[in-house]
């Protein structure tokens, strides 16, 4: 039972507005380590705590109230010029935000906040004091914690020792635990394994919106992304800005006007008026409602879109506590973060962020003494960037560290016996740094606390590929790496491009196609007893869209889509295509056969299933044995006639 009788709005209302002023504490506290001088910070760091310490003494949480008053007065000493800040003072100081945050965890449960740690009260006391200050380790803050989506190879990664370790693992060899082998460009095509066959598309779209009559047509939902029982609660509640809700209102009411307009002209053409200018104004009514409609589509779609920032705010700390407890001095830099995502986007980027950051500072990054032996600057710069570049997102963490080898990451799996000596032969150096995302890959003698417990990149790259973005490596060896994170804007209209098998319609992600491609029965080789056709020098398999299904084959297919996924390029073999379409997803929560990722209806009011294409090809989380078995196993789907 809550111990907020009554209060529970009131107590939702502080942990949002105190939630963002602590993490906006935890960004000023980073910068104040830097410019320990700065009177503003403090003004603003004090103010912050006494925010937080009025609203927790309205809840009468006590002991939160206590730790924000020594905190505060700590702060008073500071800005007044009684006290200087140090290292060992700031450990203390973002212990102490650690513990408030766990604090905000008990009310956010119902329940009042125990004390604080007495070990942590007393530093705060003899700091106020003046005294000298117990070393305190700092510990990795509550957000840095690595997520558990998943398990590496028997809890090994690329994790490697920490700078205070026996021996510096060799970064080139070990950038992160990873997971999926990247499909080589080889003579011989890959093999698909067909998923389990889609039920009769008409009886899943039966089933999967037998209740669209209570729904308005073109309703937006949030595309599936894979959530299932037992993960964390998602917040559903979103910040709108009022300017943007008027901006709804009023198109509302400019499309009622026009609706009213319509009907007159309907009853004036069912009258028996059908002269030109009726028929013109018809035609201006319509045309004026089309645009009215997609302006309000554009309107609601930025209702959901938040600054990213909200998402970064809480880094600085992270990469702070870190690169403290490794002995090392790096600096996060911030930019973009007035780039707009889509909120349901954000909780899901989250977790992949910080493994992204905890391993760029735990090993991307070397130790101070290397990197003076290198000629470079002793403090280590990381920076987490965010663009929008036309209809996409793309999110950038890079740093200025060793960099990595293609040639020793090759020569490594290739001695793990990760990939074959002809998949080695002809991968480039793309392929080569995708070897990071391969299960088992890693050289550590040892697990540090940070990374190599078998939980990395495979589920970065998964989590990634759950929002229909995609994950891109950059590296130059002796300058650091760069991973470019790619995603659309948005999760509720998703492009596609329909294709179809006799005269029923399938939809797939416009993300993925390159290109659209006659199927010449000329062109088509048998390679290894698989059908395949040369692109531009490249040798690609032809899969059968029915095949994939499970359908018959009816007809030879008459045209080919050539489509990309992470791992691999391929033609779908298709009897027809009808165009492009920003499907506004349908997610079936209730019923969603294997390979079918939502629905959507048409322009012309057809429904249709919009295909997961990792799904339909066996991708989830099997992409690298279909890669391997490419070459060592008698392909089960027949070739093209």
């Amino acid at each position: 039972m809550s111990d907020f009788g009554g209060m529970e709005e009131l107590l939702q209302d502080f942990l949002i507005e105190a939630g963002d002023l602590l993490s906006g504490v935890d960004n000023k506290l980073v910068d104040l380590e830097r410019f320990p001088d700065d009177r503003n910070l403090l003004n603003e760091i004090f103010r912050g705590f006494h925010t937080i310490k009025g609203g927790a003494g309205f809840l009468n949480a006590t002991e939160l109230v206590t730790l924000c008053h020594l905190t505060e007065n700590l702060f008073d000493k500071l800005r007044n010029g009684e006290l200087a800040v140090t290292s060992e003072m700031m450990d203390v100081i973002l212990e102490a935000t650690g513990s408030v945050r766990e604090m905000f965890n008990h009310l956010e449960h119902g329940s009042q906040p125990p004390a604080a740690d007495p070990g942590l009260i007393t530093a705060l006391r003899v700091a106020i004091a003046g005294e000298a200050i117990p070393p305190v380790t700092p510990k990795a803050s509550a957000q840095s914690t690595p997520f558990t989506a998943g398990s590496g190879a028997g809890g090994k990664g690329a994790g490697g020792e920490s700078a205070a370790g026996a021996h510096e693992p060799d970064w080139n060899l070990l950038y992160s635990a990873v997971a999926v082998v990247p499909a080589a460009r080889v003579a011989e095509p890959m093999v698909i394994e067909p998923a389990a066959p889609i039920d009769d598309p008409d009886e899943v779209i039966t089933r999967a919106v037998g209740r669209r009559t209570a729904d308005r047509p073109g309703a937006a939902a949030a595309a599936p992304t894979g959530r299932r029982e037992g993960e964390r609660q998602r917040d559903n509640s979103i910040r709108v800005d009022t300017a943007r809700l008027d901006q709804v209102l009023n198109l509302s009411g400019e499309i009622g006007l026009t609706k009213n307009r319509l009907n007159a002209l309907r009853s004036d053409i069912l009258s028996g008026r059908n002269d030109t200018e009726t028929l013109h104004a018809l035609d201006l009514a319509v045309s004026q409602l089309d645009l009215l409609v997609s302006d309000l589509q554009n309107a609601v779609m930025k209702t959901r879109m938040q600054p990213i920032g909200r998402l970064f705010q809480k880094y600085p700390r992270i990469a702070r506590d870190l690169a403290r407890n490794l002995g090392k001095d790096v600096e996060l830099v911030l930019a973009g973060e007035e780039t707009e995502i889509d909120k349901t986007m954000i909780e899901d980027l989250a977790d992949p962020i910080i493994h992204l950051i905890r391993n760029a500072v735990d090993h991307g990054v070397e130790n101070e003494q290397e990197r003076r032996a290198s000629g470079k600057p002793e403090k280590s710069a990381l920076r987490l960037e965010a663009r929008q570049e036309g209809d996409h997102i793309v999110i950038l963490v890079a740093d200025d560290g060793r960099g990595m080898s293609a040639e020793k990451l090759r020569a490594k799996a290739l001695q793990k016996g990760l990939i074959t000596d002809e998949e080695a032969n002809t991968m480039d150096e793309r392929q080569s740094f995708n070897l990071i995302f391969l299960p088992g890959f890693s050289l550590a003698a040892q697990v540090s606390d940070v990374s190599g417990r078998g939980v990395g990149m495979d589920v970065v790259r998964t989590n990634i590929q759950k929002l229909n973005g995609s994950i891109e490596i950059r590296s130059t060896q002796g300058k650091g790496t760069t991973f470019v994170i790619s995603l659309p804007l948005t999760l509720a209209i998703l492009p596609v491009l329909l294709v179809r098998l006799g005269d029923q319609p399938f939809a797939v992600p416009l993300s993925m196609v390159r290109e659209i491609l006659p199927i010449d029965a000329k062109e088509v080789q048998e390679v290894g007893g698989r059908a395949t056709m040369v692109v531009r020098g490249e040798v690609l398999p032809i899969l059968p869209l029915a095949n994939l299904l499970g359908w018959d084959q009816e007809r030879v297919p008459e045209y080919g889509v050539l489509m990309q996924t992470a791992d691999l390029s391929f033609i779908l073999a298709i009897d027809s295509f009808a165009g492009r379409e920003d499907a506004v997803i349908k997610s079936l929560d209730d019923f969603r056969p294997k390979g079918v990722a939502g629905v959507t209806t048409l322009s012309n009011g057809q429904i249709v299933l919009i295909l997961d294409m990792k799904e339909v090809l066996g991708a989830a989380g099997e992409q690298r044995g279909v890669a391997r078995s490419a070459l060592m196993r008698k392909p089960p789907v027949p070739a093209l006639a």
